[in-house]
């Protein structure tokens, strides 16, 4: 990673809340993810699993989490495993951890080298009652990809059969979802770096100018200030492509009189900002394009005060639909005949605004998080209504980023510009 070193108190006390919830004489493992090829002898850029980062901090291939917190010897109740550092390997692919390195990185004390752990985890395991085993339970996940983590799950039952078997997954969703203070200190650096970015943008764009180039101010910005790149493929759509909500071609010209959509968000330490600003190719909105933007952003603010502990997401984007009705009443968008005759199961507001409201935000940009149960204290969501004209070529979406605390949500992107009168003001320097 580029970031500097993160507070290991962080990974500490993430592996205190899983153990937590761990039933009496239970061991539970974490593995990292494949190193995944792509074409040739080339490889994609790894991305360690995310469940074993947020236990450790570690973000290096072939590495494993280990947690028996009822080992009889205390000196193998918290174990990383990582694998021996290799002169040859290194050579092409640079150095690895050493053992002082990774305690330093994780908090924890134990490092195991790969190639010794059978002699080791055999015993633990027979020691053990129950295996808590991990696997990807993001709600949202398409890949039917048998990726290491199911395949380690099948090779632990094949070799022991007997035991009794728990998901990982099921804690961490409870838990991953609820983010400390110390994570939200992380997630905030990942925020700032992204502020200072569309501060950026707003200076350099102007009609005329490729969606690309946008793109590459927005790398060459994250990059210069420790960021490790994007959070996810930025989104950079003028025109009528910003009705295109995963537009990633990035590879049109901004002409004069249009809007620009922008999603883009840096990752810091592993944690992911999720930012989106639309402005005004030539700087100046339209009155029609204000008219548009005010309207998004009153949804953004209504959306913004209903997220507090207790409701559901489900009531939750119910409230948000009612008030984007009215809305789109207002503006010209719907007729009360529309509303007066509308489909239950697709309300007329859907012609314009045709996503979810939120979602959870943390080290993977849709986190882990309950999507069922009641918002709780300690949760990250975006808030990000967006909407969409096709008649009018014209796609506008505000999105920030919100900590729900027990004295109110907190707006982590409150420093952002995010008026129309803000951006203006700044595009004209």
């Amino acid at each position: 990673m580029k970031n500097l070193p993160l507070n290991p108190e962080l990974f500490i006390k993430n592996r205190e809340r899983f153990i937590s919830r761990m039933q009496k004489n239970s061991i539970a493992i974490f593995v990292s993810n494949d190193e995944v090829p792509s074409n040739g002898d080339a490889i994609y850029r790894y991305k360690t699993n995310s469940d074993l980062y947020w236990l450790s901090g570690i973000t290096q291939e072939d590495s494993l989490v280990i947690l028996f917190p009822d080992n009889p010897d205390p000196k193998y109740r918290e174990v990383l495993v990582l694998m021996r550092p290799n002169e040859l390997k290194e050579k092409w692919d640079g150095k690895r951890l050493r053992m002082k390195e990774a305690q330093e990185l994780s908090g924890i004390k134990t490092i195991v080298w790969l190639d010794s752990l059978d002699g080791l985890l055999q015993p633990w395991i027979h020691l053990a009652d129950t295996i808590y085993l991990d696997t990807n339970e993001n709600d949202r996940k398409a890949s039917l990809l048998r990726t290491r983590d199911y395949r380690f799950v099948d090779e632990m039952k094949s070799r022991y059969p007997l035991h009794h078997y728990e998901r990982a997954a099921k804690i961490m969703k409870d838990l991953r979802g609820i983010k400390t203070a110390l994570e939200i200190e992380v997630l905030q650096k990942a925020i700032d770096i992204t502020d200072n970015t569309f501060r950026r943008l707003l200076t350099f764009i102007r009609p005329g100018i490729m969606e690309y180039e946008i793109e590459a101010e927005i790398v060459h910005s994250f990059l210069s200030q420790r960021s490790s790149g994007e959070a996810y493929g930025s989104i950079i759509a003028s025109g009528d492509r910003a009705r295109i909500l995963h537009y990633v071609s990035n590879n049109q010209e901004c002409i004069d009189g249009e809007l620009i959509l922008m999603d883009f968000g840096a990752e810091y330490g592993g944690y992911n900002a999720d930012l989106t600003r639309t402005v005004p190719v030539n700087g100046k909105f339209t009155r029609r394009q204000k008219t548009v933007y005010n309207a998004c952003l009153h949804l953004h603010d209504y959306a913004k005060s209903l997220l507090k502990p207790g409701i559901s997401i489900v009531d939750y984007t119910d409230k948000v639909g009612e008030e984007a009705t009215q809305q789109f009443l207002k503006i010209g968008l719907l007729k009360k005949t529309d509303v007066k005759n509308e489909d239950p199961d697709n309300r007329a507001y859907r012609k314009y605004l045709y996503h979810g409201i939120s979602h959870h935000l943390g080290i993977d940009v849709h986190d882990l998080g309950s999507r069922t149960e009641p918002i709780k204290t300690g949760m990250v969501f975006t808030v990000e209504p967006g909407i969409y004209i096709e008649e009018e070529q014209m796609g506008i979406r505000i999105e920030n980023n919100v900590w729900i605390t027990k004295n109110g949500n907190k707006d982590l992107m409150k420093n952002i510009p995010i008026t129309a009168e803000e951006i203006e003001t700044l595009m004209k320097k």
